[in-house]
């Protein structure tokens, strides 16, 4: 049997990866999976992967307090060159756009191991944004293999790049099949509600509660503060609405949020959630602002409305889909979609009729069944 190294480093990654893990584990695959974790986002990831009961095989733990981009990518490129070495993968998987997936796909090239990327094929038409996600991606997918592509969309961007459509796999986006089945643990436990409240006293479920997330490097100072500014003004004007605010553990995120929404009485600025948690938020939710990539792709499944705090986004689909909006940083533009929303007498106004673009659950089986079809050519 040919062996797999699946290299990620955030939270994110684990969510996405975890369900690829789990079929790569599968009677159905050729290949048998090593773990490999960089620790990019340490505390966020192991509390993931507890969750997803998924336990790595290497853990490289290279996250470091303030440390740079350029100390992370020296670090981890060496690390990982010599766990290939040690290893002597097949195939190497890789999962979007981060700087774990990047330099993974770089030492695998070094190491002449075929690359597999998961989330291949996402663009904005900037390089600057997000950054440096977005320059990540881009040159992931010159040292591509197999591209598993979760839209259509995507699959396009790689053609136009001149990609080999022999090499472009259009799968779903495995974050759908990692929220339906977390979703199915929560609908079939008879206590996870009573446990929520007991973890998170301060949230009333039966009120109405808008969720806020925002760590994206390219909005650090002006634009997050920005977010923080409209959050507030929102809180103001809705004080029976619950403003519910998991904060990243980056300070650059952290600390314009406790200074600017600390004294708002209905924001609650409190740790991150366990992805379980999060996903019950997502559910429950009216409305969510955020920048990140990942809520795009899952807020569809719930009908859930989202406004995007970011200039560009590289899944349109979702505003396509009419799930989502793109407000950018705009104090005012956030303030002012954000009431189109939140002034409906409802309580909660799920977008009736949305079919989740991003996937239907299938996309891990569809990724190994392509690697199977191609094995041989490994």
């Amino acid at each position: 049997m040919k062996k797999a190294m699946v290299v990620f480093g955030t939270r994110p990654e684990a969510i996405k990866m975890a369900p690829v893990v789990r079929e790569l584990l599968s009677e159905d695959s050729t290949y048998r999976p090593v773990v490999v974790v960089t620790g990019q986002h340490r505390e966020l990831l192991h509390q993931a992967l507890e969750m997803l009961e998924i336990e790595p095989d290497i853990d490289l733990s290279l996250m470091k307090p303030n440390q740079s981009l350029a100390e992370f990518a020296s670090t981890a490129l060496s690390s990982l060159s010599d766990v290939i070495k040690s290893e002597n993968p097949d195939l190497i998987l890789v999962h979007g756009d981060t700087s774990t997936s990047f330099i993974g796909a770089l030492a695998a090239y070094y190491n002449q191991v075929p690359v597999g990327h998961v989330e291949a094929g996402l663009r904005t038409d900037s390089i600057k944004s997000p950054w440096p996600e977005e320059g990540n991606r881009r040159l992931i997918g010159r040292l591509t293999k197999f591209h598993f592509a979760p839209t259509s969309r995507s699959a396009e961007n790689l053609l136009k790049e001149n990609i080999d459509q022999n090499t472009i796999f259009v799968t779903g986006n495995t974050v759908v099949d990692s929220l339906l089945w977390v979703k199915n643990k929560l609908d079939t436990s008879p206590t996870f509600k009573e446990e929520f409240a007991t973890r998170h006293p301060y949230i009333e479920v039966d009120e109405e509660i808008v969720l806020v997330t925002n760590h994206r490097r390219e909005n650090f100072g002006d634009g997050m503060r920005n977010v923080y500014n409209a959050v507030k003004r929102l809180a103001v004007e809705y004080p029976l609405k619950q403003f519910i605010f998991p904060m990243h553990l980056n300070p650059n995120a952290r600390r314009p949020a406790e200074e600017i929404l600390s004294e708002s009485a209905n924001v609650h600025l409190i740790a991150p959630l366990d992805y379980q948690d999060f996903v019950y938020m997502l559910a429950t939710a009216s409305l969510i602002i955020t920048d990140s990539g990942g809520v795009q792709e899952e807020a569809p499944s719930f009908g859930t409305h989202v406004l995007v705090t970011r200039q560009s986004t590289e899944r349109p689909e979702g505003i396509e889909a009419g799930v989502a909006v793109l407000v950018g940083t705009d104090e005012d533009e956030i303030v002012e979609q954000a009431n189109k929303i939140l002034k409906k007498t409802t309580k909660r106004s799920p977008i009736d009729g949305i079919l989740n673009p991003y996937g239907d659950g299938t996309a891990a089986r569809q990724i190994i069944r392509a690697l199977n079809d191609h094995s041989h050519g490994n």
